[in-house]
């Protein structure tokens, strides 16, 4: 009897077997011809063997994979091995380089307005930030042995040094005795060792690693001792930035010498080659042609601020590549040396923008220092040297807030990025150029003519501003003003864009530390004193500050720093210059003297001198 196949259990089949008969079915329905059951099984094995050698090739290249990971995970530890991250009972060994970073005056606010200035300018997430921003491992606090607020001299004595002193000091301990500093003692101890700037090479923070003088204002001592007439020698391998005029004698042009003193030719005695424009840099190719040691100064004075320089590229070049140029010339120096490098990058004229309370200058400040500090991480990690980066600022300069009351209402919630990114240069820039027009030609013409060219040239064309009001205008045009033009110009933008000052000096505020990896830079991990981060630097290197110092204090009668080596009486240290009068604090903070009621009866006197006409020592 036949068998009602419905019944029958259904046959077991894997879909892979299903799958294919399927597709034998397929083809038998295109072609009219039946499939036999041989020929499917046939086509069956051959799929199966077909997925098991897949399965194989598949598993050898995901092997190889592996093994290729393995090796080159081996290789990259054998080359950091030799310096691997250091604990708190260790000391990093083998060759390394640092190189650290200076954002002279930049506070936490200048971060919080260019990251905003940004994204609005470069049509930008919110979330997108700055290199810098994912780099920030801490703070620091910034206060020196004579104030709560300091200045530049005495905030990167501590970096150099890792010691607190006065307001003023370069390189000097309260005492008027000199203390060593992380770049000499890395010259000393074999490494190379390099200062970029992008204003003058004698200002205050390069001249803390290469020099001592009893005050800042000694340019025309600190150029000498950076070219090596200095009590330990030469000490600097690399110096590119600005301030010719302090190297320049007294009977040149374009010289600030107090004597004809030509330190130009002293340098090249002292084996220095030396570039002073763009076409001598350029011919550094990057670094690669760079021989040490290698003088080059670009500027008279400060290199321009970058909304400005950016225009003039083929006569200055920017912090990035100078910072490019120096790593590359201090690699190749180094590349055969058991010791690396040490350099110390400024991106200075953060600083001159918050003196001159002048936010569109500032944010292209910020970010050509963020450009500089991205190509600084990027050379340490294509580098086969092991090396670290570290950033911090001095001091805050200008009290700057991302916010201003423009009326006695309660203020509106808002300020505007759109207001900086109208302007096309400087506030510098554009009172140069009133002041030379006011030379030329602008005191001989009527008042109306003089109005025109301030909105039209000046205020539109400069600083982006369309709606002038006439009490501005009046301010800027009236020549017994007690402000100079600079602050007017400076508070026309920082009103139209509600970005607020509280000062024309620096503050208190705690700034940022920032470093390539916190793995490496630990130590400064959290909130700390700026001295901290002169000690790291020593202990990276592993360096003895101390020792320098010792060596410095007994030459306290070196005679190479003296214009008198003739009299008969040498005060002890006179090679750093005059100490300070018995009125300056160099220890312990002052106290309220009515300060108040002197500056509200207009009895302050204020001397506005060059640079951000701010009558401010930066």
């Amino acid at each position: 009897m036949a068998q009602d196949m419905s019944l029958l259990p259904p046959r077991p089949s894997s879909a892979g077997s299903s799958i294919r008969n399927a597709n034998a079915e397929e083809e038998a329905l295109l072609t009219g011809e039946r499939v036999k059951r041989e020929q499917l099984q046939d086509n069956g094995r051959r799929a199966f063997w077909k997925e098991v050698g897949l399965f194989a090739w598949a598993s050898i290249a995901t092997i190889a994979v592996i093994v290729i990971a393995v090796v080159y995970q081996h290789e990259i530890a054998k080359i950091h091995r030799a310096n691997p991250p250091w604990s708190p009972k260790e000391k990093p060994t083998g060759k390394r380089n640092l190189i650290f970073m200076v954002s002279d005056g930049m506070g936490p606010t200048s971060l919080s307005m260019t990251r905003s200035f940004r994204q609005f300018t470069d049509g930008l997430p919110i979330d997108d930030i700055l290199v810098l921003d994912k780099h920030h491992i801490g703070t620091s606090r910034t206060r020196s042995s004579s104030s709560l607020v300091t200045d530049s001299a005495a905030g990167a004595t501590a970096f150099s040094c890792g010691d607190k002193s006065y307001n003023g000091a370069i390189s000097v301990l309260p005492d008027h005795s000199p203390c060593g500093t992380v770049l000499e003692a890395a010259a000393l101890a074999g490494y190379k060792t390099g200062l970029v700037v992008t204003t003058r090479i004698t200002d205050a923070t390069p001249a803390c690693f290469a020099s001592h003088v009893n005050m800042r204002q000694y340019e025309d001592k600190i150029a000498a001792q950076e070219i090596g007439e200095h009590p330990l020698g030469r000490v600097v391998d690399l110096i590119l930035g600005g301030g010719r005029c302090h190297f320049l004698p007294n009977s040149t042009g374009g010289s600030c010498r107090g004597d004809d003193r030509d330190l130009i030719a002293a340098a090249h005695g002292n084996g220095f080659s030396y570039i002073n424009d763009r076409a001598g840099f350029d011919a550094l190719k990057q670094g690669t042609a760079a021989k040490l040691p290698l003088l080059g100064l670009f500027a008279d004075q400060d290199i321009p601020y970058e909304i400005d320089r950016r225009s003039q590229n083929d006569v200055y070049p920017s912090l990035e590549e100078m910072a490019r140029t120096a790593l590359t010339a201090l690699s190749e120096a180094t590349k055969d040396s058991e010791q690396g490098f040490f350099l110390m990058i400024e991106g200075s004229r953060i600083d001159h923008a918050g003196h001159g309370n002048d936010p569109a200058a500032q944010v292209h400040e910020v970010l050509a220092y963020d450009k500089a500090f991205a190509a600084v991480a990027e050379f340490l990690e294509n580098d086969s040297t092991p090396g670290v980066l570290v950033s911090t600022s001095d001091h805050e300069t200008g009290g700057l807030a991302a916010a201003r009351q423009l009326h006695k209402s309660y203020p509106e919630y808002k300020w505007f990025p759109s207001v900086l990114a109208n302007a096309s240069h400087s506030v510098e820039y554009v009172s140069g150029k009133f002041h030379e027009y006011l030379q030329d030609r602008g005191r001989e013409d009527s008042e109306s003519k003089q109005r025109e060219y301030v909105v039209k040239n000046l205020l539109e064309k400069g600083l982006g501003v369309t709606d002038p009001a006439d009490w501005e205008v009046d301010a800027l045009l009236d020549a017994g003003s007690e402000l100079p033009p600079s602050y007017v110009f400076a508070d026309i933008i920082s009103r139209r864009a509600q970005i607020g000052w509280s000062t024309h000096g620096h503050s208190a505020v705690d700034v940022n530390i920032y470093a390539s990896s916190p793995r490496d830079a630990w130590p400064l991990v959290g909130n700390h004193e700026n001295t901290d981060v002169g000690s790291f630097l020593a202990d990276y290197l592993d360096v003895d500050l101390g020792s320098v110092t010792k060596k410095l204090q007994s030459l306290a009668y070196w005679s190479g720093g003296l214009e008198n080596i003739q009299a008969e009486k040498i005060e002890k240290f006179s090679w750093m210059g005059n100490p300070l009068g018995e009125n300056v604090r160099t220890e312990g903070l002052d106290t309220y003297h009515g300060e108040f009621k002197r500056s509200t009866e207009g009895d302050d006197e204020v001397v506005f001198t060059g640079g951000c006409e701010c009558g401010a020592v930066h």
